[in-house]
């Protein structure tokens, strides 16, 4: 038989992880694949206290402590969790080295698992639109609002504001208006004057769907226009959480329908006086004169109502703290 060159294997080199890496991966999955064991790490991802008890996590299913502690034990064993024995309880808070992946973990599934059956039902014509004409046209229109800002600077913002969030855009018909609102603002930070302008604090958390926005709203509620609050996502979701839409919606009123995540930007970290990271690691650049913070709050993912309005509270506290300090700061 003739061999011929479609026939013939021509092996590549590959960059697989290899067989320890996938070994040790493999058995953190298979821990995490119980849907109580993700109930659990869920509660205490997203406690404000960053920690849960085990007579907290027994209440989330109608099973004996010694079953929640086989469960907790198994998510230890894989070093997902770790615990500290306090008189009789024993607490649990998830492991430093793993904090930022069981974040990307429920930040990124849970969303796109809820979404699942919105986005099947969308059709092929609305997932594939040509907004070519229409992008050209808005920074056409920005460039003629924006003096400061050269056209092709303007045009490039603006497409670059479109294509950060078509990557994860759910409707794509709101991507026009999404673009414009995301572009006016990196435009405005662009141009920010600090000497004149009222101190801006940047939130950043993974998703920027639940903590990050709470904070952002909570601060531009208390400091009432004098101070400028952003908030954006290392890895931005493409819906705002349930919970956290219905908790802004009492902090903003109407105004709330306008919030969407956001992905991180250069020009949002330049722009600020404050960047605020939520369990989203080291992912801003460090750029002299800004201050940099990390709150250890709760993350919203998969948690309850309670727990979210739980994690309000908290960020509420921090917040209140961060406006009288930057306040008493600015002349």
């Amino acid at each position: 038989m003739n061999v011929t060159a479609d026939d013939t294997c021509s092996p590549v080199t590959t960059h697989a992880i290899g067989p320890d890496a996938a070994s040790s991966v493999a058995a953190t999955l298979k821990a995490l694949s119980d849907p109580l064991r993700l109930r659990m790490l869920s509660a205490i991802a997203s406690d404000p206290r960053g920690e849960s008890c085990v007579c907290d996590l027994a209440e989330l299913a109608e099973v004996s402590q010694p079953t929640v502690s086989h469960h907790l034990k198994v998510l230890k064993d894989v070093d997902v969790l770790t615990s500290e024995r306090r008189g009789t309880w024993v607490w649990y808070r998830i492991s430093p080295n793993r904090r930022r992946a069981v974040t990307t973990l429920l930040d990124s599934f849970a969303p796109a698992t809820v979404a699942a059956s919105e986005a099947d039902g969308a059709s092929e014509e609305s997932l594939r639109p040509d907004f070519d004409a229409r992008v050209t046209r808005l920074a056409d229109e920005l460039s003629a609002e924006i003096l400061q800002v050269d056209e092709a600077a303007v045009l490039t913002v603006v497409r670059e504001s479109y294509t950060a969030l078509a990557r994860t855009a759910r409707v794509t018909s709101a991507l026009i208006p999404l673009t414009e609102r995301f572009a006016r603002q990196r435009l405005s930070d662009l141009t920010r004057d600090r000497d004149t302008a009222p101190p801006q604090v940047l939130f950043v958390c993974v998703a920027n769907a639940g903590r990050s926005q709470l904070a952002a709203a909570l601060v531009n509620q208390l400091a009432g226009g004098r101070i400028i609050a952003r908030s954006a996502g290392s890895s931005p979701a493409d819906a705002i959480h349930s919970h956290v839409r219905s908790l802004l919606t009492e902090i903003e009123g109407d105004d709330a329908a306008e919030r969407f995540p956001k992905p991180l930007t250069d020009d949002a970290v330049r722009a600020a006086d404050v960047v605020i990271t939520m369990g989203c690691g080291d992912v801003c650049p460090i750029i002299p004169g800004i201050r940099y913070d990390d709150w250890a709050v709760g993350d919203p993912a998969l948690a309850s109502r309670e727990g979210v309005e739980a994690i309000r509270d908290d960020i509420a506290a921090r917040v209140r703290t961060l406006v009288q300090e930057l306040l008493e700061e600015t002349p």
